[in-house]
């Protein structure tokens, strides 16, 4: 009996220590979550692209901006939160608990930049998009990056540069963010976009596929066109016409295109000039959109082999080349009708 009865009260004790303890330990959690703030200014904190959570958790403690990075910790955990981190420069108010912290970081705007890059933007144009939305500093990295040929390697690209794999979409990016996870980000998202799209049903390899639409992708902007003109460009190479397209000609010369296409300018030989080399391009001219590799991947079959500027975004096209020299003749070198400018009125 004297023993049972010890064990009673040990057992009792063992209770109350732990029910004060729990206490305790509810108190001691409440006090860093709720009570405790942070007493400095109005803090400046910058989570870098890719930093881990631990790291954050770590500078947050040094800067005081947390009381208790464990519990932090386990605050993250437990709302399932420690991969949910935004990218960019917060502000953390003075007086700021730990919950107001963890939700600034997570469901606060930071600083991120919303950057749209339209379809049918090269490389060169989407370092600029870089540089303009405050992005980057200097887009002659990104450039020389984008042409990296050990990065286009690495990531399964069968180029020379990542022209035409840098996929036209509206991306979130913090200031100083490095032009190489840009690069991955856009090229992953191609890759991502695509992987449903069947690129078995033509002659062209698949990079061949980018190539063509990036063609066509630069000569219209009008949707409905896109299998049209996909589908002279086809007609051409099937009957092995040169494709004769100003914007290969204008990248092939673009870091010192001055705007001014010039007839001397369809005379220089470059790999991308199609009216001076058979076939396509050396590589893709910009970065195409989902619907213009739809388009080359199903054109719209017609006998046409020529098209000519309407100068409202649309085109009229032709099967014979004494039709194109009339179309050529009613809109672009009819004042009346010509708005715009085109290779059919360049200076010598």
């Amino acid at each position: 009996y004297f023993f049972m009865n010890k064990i009673r009260k040990l057992f009792y004790i063992s209770i109350c220590c732990a029910f004060v303890s729990a206490i305790f330990y509810s108190v001691f959690v409440y006090y860093h979550l709720q009570v405790w703030m942070y007493q400095g200014p109005d803090a400046k904190f910058f989570i870098k692209p890719g930093e881990s959570f631990s790291r954050i958790n770590y500078r947050l403690q040094k800067k005081g901006l947390i009381s208790n990075s464990t519990l932090f910790y386990r605050m993250a955990k437990l709302k399932k939160l420690v991969t949910r981190f935004r990218v960019g420069e917060h502000t953390i108010p003075a007086k700021s608990n730990m919950v107001n912290v963890i939700t600034l970081l997570t469901a606060g705007p930071g600083s991120d930049i919303s950057i749209t890059i339209p379809e049918g933007k090269n490389l060169y144009e989407i370092g600029q998009i870089l540089v303009e939305r405050g992005v980057l500093e200097n887009k002659q990295e990104f450039i020389q990056l984008a042409k990296n040929k050990d990065l286009t390697d690495s990531l399964g690209i069968p180029s020379t540069t990542l022209e035409g794999y840098l996929y036209p979409d509206t991306y979130r990016f913090s200031k100083h963010t490095s032009s190489e996870t840009i690069i991955r980000k856009l090229v992953k998202n191609f890759f991502n976009k695509v992987k449903k799209i069947n690129f078995k049903n033509t002659k062209l390899t698949p990079h061949e596929v980018i190539i063509l639409a990036s063609i066509v992708e630069k000569e219209t902007g009008a949707k409905f066109e896109r299998p049209l003109i996909a589908g002279v460009f086809h007609n051409r190479l099937n009957q092995k016409m040169r494709l004769q397209s100003d914007p290969t000609t204008i990248y092939g010369i673009f870091e010192r295109f001055d705007g001014n296409l010039k007839k001397k300018h369809l005379k220089e030989k470059t790999p991308y000039n199609t009216y001076r080399i058979s076939g396509l391009p050396r590589g893709p001219i910009s970065n195409p959109g989902s619907a213009s590799i739809q388009a080359v991947l199903s054109p719209k079959k017609h006998s046409f082999l020529y098209f000519v500027s309407q100068n409202d975004g649309t085109h009229v096209f032709t099967k014979t080349y004494k039709e194109h020299l009339a179309a050529v003749k009613k809109w672009q070198l009819n004042k009346k009708n010509r708005k715009g400018r085109s290779w059919r009125n360049l200076k010598n």
